[in-house]
């Protein structure tokens, strides 16, 4: 994978970032600004809540895998043909979602839209990591980090105002608005010629349905779903093992400092999602608040957040990723246990308490994928990255089934923490010391990680 982005500092290089940046934005808000409209969508086509939640469940799962295909395509074919592909489908699912009158070309839609939507991040990152210069990388990932908790923020607010004054269907139209971004795309990012390589169609067939029967198990707990992900996975991994040509090396796992980032990922991003997922559900359980006020209680951890990933994505590119890793996690932390300890107060006090959260994730999105991108080699990279986002919204689909299924069970259950402000809060407060516990393996399991590496001459702490 090679390229000749523009050099640092010049007018071509910052417009490839305000048009990444573009692109990543109305992505992330296509995610988010459709919770709030799902009672309206399940009132006018008479839907049950199982059913109009595959506005979202089904979104989500051909957006993950979507990622770590386009991901693998990286390593085979241009950058600007993914690119203009996915932003096509994308628009042509927004059109045909706001054109929709049944509920099935929805859902159709939907998923057109997630199979282009789902290239925005993989192929983000890799344009962040492997063609601008290592002394950019970090500034690069921070705007994106940015972006990312802008778009979290505006989502539920915007989709609130939209589906209110007008109709749901514009949450459709708002997303054309990146059709415009393809020309400059087109332009600014580098000519490349297709590398030799076969792609391995079957292994990619495998491990599409292996990785949705398992979304699938995770989302909507229809059990007979696990069975055949496992048996489909097991098939995927003798798969790779005998093609000359996988569609995921053997070798991509075989890789412990890499191995060991994604799933110190997948750990620490479960707890920040399970936090994002469960906030609201306290602020309606115990705060009595309407969507609308829940999605300004949020909005300004989401603002600080967008600062913070700047700001952090600057500082990798002085120090490196590690120190960014640690404070990120002690941000994170402080906020859970302020969570956990403020649970059932007033709207301003779960307001300030997530801005640490917000930080933390933010700081934490501009260095990982800079530190997982670096384990990686160059001819791995494409695949590499898609397989951290696959596991990026995976995270996010398991810790809102995880924490959905205990809320469930410990409705009545008294507070473990003796500070916690209210006993009626006592399920919310226990889960977020669960949330801290599950940060700990996470912050562990990175120290160890950077530990081996220093020694084997890798990844050096504080250089990474």
């Amino acid at each position: 994978m090679t390229g000749n982005i523009p050099i640092a500092g010049s007018a071509d290089h910052r417009r490839l970032i305000v048009f990444l940046a573009t692109i990543v934005f109305f992505s992330v808000l296509n995610t988010t600004m459709f919770n709030v409209s799902l009672p309206d969508i399940a009132e006018q086509f008479r839907l049950l809540p199982s059913r109009v939640s595959w506005v979202v469940s089904g979104y989500v799962i051909i957006f993950a895998i979507s990622s770590v295909t386009y991901g693998r395509l990286a390593d085979t074919y241009p950058i600007k043909t993914l690119v203009t592909i996915g932003l096509i489908l994308f628009n042509v699912g927004s059109i045909i979602g706001f054109l929709s009158q049944w509920y099935p070309i929805l859902i159709a839609a939907r998923m057109v839209q997630a199979s282009g939507s789902g290239a925005i991040p993989a192929l983000g990152m890799i344009i962040a990591t492997a063609y601008f210069p290592v002394s950019e990388k970090g500034r690069v990932l921070g705007v994106l980090a940015s972006t990312v908790a802008v778009g979290a923020g505006v989502g539920p607010i915007l989709g609130g105002f939209l589906t209110g004054t007008f109709h749901w269907r514009y949450l459709f139209i708002i997303s054309t608005v990146t059709l415009f971004t393809i020309p400059a795309f087109r332009l600014y990012l580098p000519h490349q010629t297709r590398r030799e390589g076969r792609f391995d169609t079957p292994g990619a067939l495998l491990m599409v349905a292996a990785i949705g029967s398992l979304l699938l198990f995770i989302t909507t707990t229809v059990w007979w779903t696990l069975p055949v992900g496992v048996i489909l996975m097991a098939c995927f991994l003798v798969h790779i093992r005998l093609t000359e040509t996988p569609f995921v090396s053997p070798s991509l796992f075989r890789n412990e400092a890499y191995r060991n980032m994604i799933i110190m990922a997948f750990l620490s991003l479960s707890t920040v999602f399970g936090v994002l997922f469960m906030t609201p559900l306290m602020l309606r359980d115990l705060n009595a608040l309407e969507t609308g006020n829940i999605g300004l209680v949020m909005f300004p951890g989401a603002m600080v957040g967008a600062i913070a990933g700047i700001i952090g994505g600057r500082f990798v590119d002085r120090r490196g990723s590690a120190p960014v890793v640690y404070t990120a996690m002690t941000l994170l932390m402080s906020g859970f246990l302020l969570l956990s300890t403020f649970a059932g107060l007033g709207p301003w006090v779960i307001s300030l308490n997530l801005i640490l959260c917000y930080m933390g994730f933010s700081l934490f999105q501009s260095s990982i994928a800079y530190m997982v991108s670096s384990t990686l080699p160059r001819e791995q990279l494409g695949v590499g990255m898609g397989v951290y986002n696959l596991f990026f919204f995976m995270s996010g689909a398991f810790s809102a089934a995880f924490i959905g299924k205990l809320l469930d069970i410990s409705r009545d259950y008294a507070p473990i923490n003796p500070l916690t402000a209210t006993v009626s809060a006592g399920p919310y407060s226990n889960l977020f010391l669960l949330l801290g516990a599950v940060l700990l393996c996470a912050a562990w399991l990175f120290y160890v990680t950077l530990r081996s590496a220093s020694r084997q001459g890798g990844l050096k702490p504080g250089q990474a």
